[in-house]
């Protein structure tokens, strides 16, 4: 009988902990992802009061932060390690692989008719890696010195520079060890959403019989498969610079009236191999928003959703022009005007895949018979932001409008909304749509509603006056702008955007308490709580490994025949085989 009772240890450890099931998986990534997002948010919260307040003593701030805070007044260094820190978090942890780890892992195999991934072993492997990563990141938070504080970005010579500032040392290293693990993690998850998207499709799931969630993943992981590597080598190189001498990113350099033995590096080389990967990144964080809304609008809109053939080619656009507009991220470090045009050209490009996703997503939810989940607000409030987010864009795309805003709270403004906002409300979305198929419970609604409403208002009142300040010429990741007299008059913006953060992270709390108060006592969902037509609600709302008990269901149509003429049901699920006469509106 012993052999029993050890089996159960295992059990617990290979079901929980060291699980293969891509159920399980996607929790974890949710789980951690979601912890890693609420120490970013709450670092923003820190440096905010800095911001609204500056120089005012806030004691709370002592007790809770130590030496980073002496008498309630956070530092300068370390204002600049919580807005480094914050930003990366927010980028790669929470929004690249909270986002894509989530939804991925939980709906490639299930909406494909798969049994599983094609590798659970890499999938696990690939959870364990980020969460080692994640652990690196934070305690980069207590090392002598603190952590990285040269921006997200971390351009050198500050990043490539030990013996520049205190979050130059250790804390940096630390950055980019734990970058290499995030990065390795995102290829093996890349890699298996890649193989099992293209090899591991049921019966009649044809790529054009795919909902346009998996279309969004598939294009997403390949992306982060070209990309990703890019940023390694980058942080590589700038190991190199840091401990063993070479000179990839440093040329002329002074520090204190010395000169450097370090010749012929330029630092706007590490800017090129950083933002390869970083405009490809911004889409790595919205497609699989997008894909999540066009499911939802769908769904509850209780329609087909509009120009899917559009919405894959619009897909697969916007994956390839993201490869084609690193260079506007860089219009002020002195490039040829020439093939600042050539950015600008190419960057504006991307307005026409975009916008034929928000034409299409107004004309599914127009006349439809809508019906307001939570997961169905956040999904419009998604289509609300890539829409004002997206229009500041053209102004920082055009190199010769940018050059102007360039640097300043404008930018902050732009991207917090069309990157932070809609990954965000993408992924707040999905989870409100699909935990049922998680937990096999509901989410109070009431609940959802108000954090909506909370969310959205605390969020746009936080990064729309933003654009103003950034118009005004307020510089971004200034500790305080009290040194310039002629932003004296800014302060009651800068108080109100902190007021409104505070407003946006409380609401936060709502969400953690309807998640995990829902998780052990939410009401039993049924088997298709939406009426949705994919796969994954054809599965039991227990968990079990395989996901379908017997036969995997065969595909017969495509997964948006809402409301069909002529139809018994609003709604007619993938596996139901076409009546003599009907066409498959995919094909």
């Amino acid at each position: 009988m012993s052999g029993t009772a050890h089996h159960h240890d295992n059990d617990f450890l290979f079901k929980y902990i060291f699980s293969t099931d891509h159920k399980m998986i996607a929790k974890q990534f949710f789980i951690t992802g979601s912890l890693m997002g609420l120490v970013g948010m709450l670092m923003s919260l820190i440096f905010r009061l800095q911001l609204g307040y500056p120089g005012e003593s806030f004691p709370i701030l002592e007790s809770f932060m130590g030496n980073w805070a002496p008498d309630g007044v956070l530092t300068a260094d370390k204002y600049l390690a919580l807005v480094t820190l914050h930003g990366t978090i927010m980028v790669f942890f929470l929004l690249t692989a909270g986002l894509s780890g989530t939804f991925s892992n939980l709906l490639i195999p299930l909406q494909l008719g798969a049994r599983d991934m094609a590798s659970g072993f890499m999938n696990m492997l690939s959870y364990w890696i980020f969460f080692i990563s994640c652990c690196i990141m934070m305690a980069s938070l207590f090392v002598e010195g603190g952590p990285a504080s040269g921006g997200w970005t971390i351009y050198p010579p500050l990043s490539a520079l030990p013996e520049a500032i205190p979050g130059s040392g250790m804390g940096m290293t630390l950055w980019l060890i734990s970058m290499a693990l995030f990065i390795v993690s995102q290829l093996l998850a890349g890699i298996n959403y890649i193989v099992t998207v293209l090899n591991l499709r049921t019966k009649g799931m044809t790529m054009t019989r795919m909902p346009l969630t998996i279309w969004a993943f598939l294009v997403t992981a390949i992306l982060g498969l070209i990309s990703f590597p890019v940023l390694l080598a980058a942080a590589l190189l700038l190991v190199m610079d840091r401990s063993f001498g070479t000179s990839f990113y440093l040329s002329d350099i002074y520090i204190a009236g010395k000169a450097l033995e370090v010749d012929g590096g330029s630092p706007i080389l590490y800017e090129h191999l950083f933002w390869f990967l970083g405009h490809p990144e911004v889409y790595i964080i919205l497609l699989p928003a997008l894909g999540i809304t066009s499911e939802i609008v769908a769904t509850s809109s209780r329609k087909p959703i509009f120009g899917y053939r559009a919405m894959i080619g619009s897909i697969l656009a916007i994956g390839f022009i993201s490869f084609l507009v690193w260079g506007h991220h860089m219009f002020v470090t002195g490039m040829n005007p020439f093939l600042g045009a050539v950015f600008t050209f190419t960057t504006l490009l991307v307005a026409i895949p975009s916008a034929v996703k928000v034409f299409n997503y107004l004309t599914t939810l127009w006349k439809g018979n809508i019906i307001y989940t939570p997961g169905m607000l956040f999904a419009i409030g998604l289509v609300s932001t890539f829409i004002t987010g997206g229009l500041t864009g053209i102004i920082l795309g055009d190199s010769a409008l940018d050059i102007n805003v360039h640097d300043t709270y404008f930018v902050v403004g732009h991207f917090h909304i069309v990157m932070g906002l809609s990954g965000t409300f993408g992924m707040i979305a999905g989870i409100y749509h699909w935990f049922p198929k998680m937990y096999g419970r509901m989410m109070n609604k009431g609940l959802g509603y108000a954090h909506f409403w909370l969310t959205i208002i605390g969020a746009y009142g936080v990064f729309f006056p933003m654009h103003f300040l950034g118009l005004a010429g307020v510089p971004r990741r200034y500790y305080a702008n009290t040194e310039f007299p002629m932003f004296d008059n800014m302060y009651d913006i800068n108080e109100l955007i902190t007021l409104f953060a505070i407003l946006a992270v409380a609401a936060q709390g709502l969400f953690i308490f309807n998640v995990f108060y829902s998780m052990y006592k939410g009401p039993k969902a049924p088997q298709n709580p939406w009426r949705a037509n994919t796969l994954e609600w054809t599965t039991p709302v227990e968990h079990i490994h395989g996901n379908w008990p017997g036969e995997i269901p065969e595909v017969h149509r495509w997964p948006y025949d809402y409301s069909k003429p002529g139809a018994d049901d609003d709604f007619i699920p993938q596996t139901v085989p076409l009546a003599e006469g009907e066409k498959d509106e995919g094909h």
